[in-house]
């Protein structure tokens, strides 16, 4: 009897949702078979990694405005519509692949781009525009940085990363998606040129100096992606050790402009690499000149050939002194809670230095600044309520400035004696700026946003007279602050702008923002 009972009950329990069949029938023409991407985005746990369940559980169920993600709610039950947040959060296996000819296979380009004009077709200046990235609904803003009105507001692809780069004329921007994709706009006529798929899962990119190279860092697959200006693919770097048994992803690349080359960090390989777009770049040397056994004596081509240095660690981000001199990197943080933060001599190829930095710095969002005769950097801490300033000719410490919490991002300009960073971090301050005086390291003010809310984000205009901050919530704002008083001067609606960034202050590689 109790035997039958339970067999009762098994046939009375509701057969469990089967995640990969509704995927199939209702997700897959969209984002893709495997899940790669399609019309909709890739569904992969790397590059859903900023998305929590929850709130890709209320996509799924609710659909996403301005987009052509439509609600399920209706169509799917609520255990249909968990069983997929959680299937699309799981490894694909085997692993997807993203090969050359995939690449080339996904670039699009806009027919007849290179007879469009080659003057704005609006009025403001160009160099003082802000491009806002706004990812509540995957779009971008453009904004006149003189009267702080949008004159563009466009669809982009979803999550946008690592920063939008310029051409050093101010006419093109590069987008850069977690996804993989690669989207060149022209700011001038407001149109998208072209758009390529680098990998599954990529970290960022970076633009060359003179505008003529394109290189994407990714995650999936373990590739450094070099591409011309008009987003064709010139050559692909497997992100491995010299002697190709280790494989890595890649942290982030950055252009080193004064230096005509690229920087990459490795994430699981203790390397940082310099790829050269000089054609007069010296040739080099990958092992001792004398020892011929592995022909490390034989030199490479200098001209986007890999200079390798050497490390203790990976890098997980870094930045650059203002000469381009050093990199300045941390890893990840050590378990006895000492500093993981070094620098990087990019002409000697080693580590000169270790930054006595504790917590987690994010030195990717550090300035550097004059003080007192010396040029010191000052990098916001992930972990603690501190920013750490450190002296750039001795790499010691000058001082701990504390925050009301842990913050993400630190911004100044030249013509300001302020520095604004944020708590974003921090559950309790995270709708606070400190302002902190750049001569007396010491804060001054604070400016604080509603309860509850995250304040975030400075971003000078050209002059330096007004910073701009994002109130980082999908009901959000780009808020306006006169830079001398601190004062609210304007507020304009937007949907989570995650960031924002200024043409003229980035292609000059202003000392107070992210290069």
């Amino acid at each position: 009897m109790t035997a039958l009972l339970a067999a009762g009950a098994a046939r009375a329990q509701p057969a469990a949702a089967d995640a990969p069949a509704l995927y199939q029938q209702h997700c897959a023409a969209c984002h893709g078979a495997q899940r790669l991407g399609g019309m909709g985005p890739a569904l992969l746990p790397e590059s859903l990694a900023r998305l929590k369940k929850a709130e890709a559980l209320k996509v799924i169920q609710d659909g996403r405005d301005a987009t052509q993600m439509q609600p399920f709610k209706a169509a799917l039950k609520p255990e249909e519509i968990a069983a997929l947040a959680d299937w699309i959060y799981t490894p694909v296996t085997p692993a997807p692949t993203w090969t050359d000819a995939d690449i080339a296979a996904s670039r699009v380009e806009t027919e007849g781009w290179r007879s469009w004009p080659a003057v704005p077709q609006w009025r403001a200046d160009p160099m003082n525009l802000f491009v806002v990235v706004e990812g509540g609904d995957h779009h971008v803003s453009l904004v006149d940085g003189d009267r702080f009105e949008v004159i563009h507001r466009f669809p982009s692809r979803f999550a946008l990363h690592g920063g939008p780069k310029f051409t050093p004329d101010g006419r093109y921007v590069f987008f850069g998606s977690r996804d993989g994709w690669i989207t060149k706009y022209d700011l001038w006529n407001l149109k998208v040129v072209a758009e390529v798929r680098a990998g599954i899962n990529m970290r960022n990119i970076a633009v060359s100096g003179d505008g003529q190279w394109v290189m994407a860092a990714n995650y999936l697959p373990h590739t450094v992606e070099l591409f011309d200006a008009d987003l064709k693919l010139k050559r692909t770097y497997p992100a491995q050790s010299l002697d190709g048994r280790r494989s890595s992803r890649v942290s982030a690349v950055y252009d080193a402009e004064p230096r005509k080359s690229f920087v990459i960090a490795l994430k699981d390989i203790p390397e940082l690499w310099e790829i050269s777009y000089d054609p007069k770049a010296p040739p080099i040397y990958d092992g001792f000149v004398h020892d011929f056994k592995m022909k490390e004596g034989l030199p490479k081509d200098g001209f986007l050939g890999i200079r390798r240095a050497a490390l203790d660690e990976p890098l997980d981000d870094f930045f650059f002194s203002q000469n381009y001199a050093y990199a300045l990197g941390a890893s990840r943080p050590h378990a006895d809670g000492s500093p993981s933060s070094q620098v990087v001599n990019l002409d000697v190829r080693r580590k000169i230095a270790d930054l006595p930095i504790h917590g987690m710095p994010h030195l990717g969002s550090g300035i550097t600044f004059d003080w007192q005769g010396t040029r010191v950097l000052a990098s916001p801490n992930l972990k603690e309520g501190t920013i750490s300033v450190i002296d750039m000719k001795t790499w010691k410490l000058v001082k701990d400035i504390p925050t009301p919490g842990p913050g993400f991002f630190m911004r100044s300009h030249e013509a300001t004696p302020y520095a604004w960073t944020d708590s974003m971090m921090s559950p309790q301050a995270r709708n606070t700026l400190t302002i902190i005086d750049k001569r007396t390291l010491e804060p001054v003010a604070s400016v604080k946003g509603p309860p509850g809310k995250t304040l975030a984000h400075i971003e000078f205009t050209k002059d330096g007279r007004y910073a701009l901050a994002s109130l980082w919530e999908d009901d959000g704002a780009l808020i306006v602050y006169d830079a001398a008083t601190f004062k609210e001067v304007r507020r304009l609606p937007m949907r989570k702008p995650v960031g924002k960034y200024n043409v003229f202050n980035k292609i000059t590689r202003s000392e107070g923002t992210s290069h």
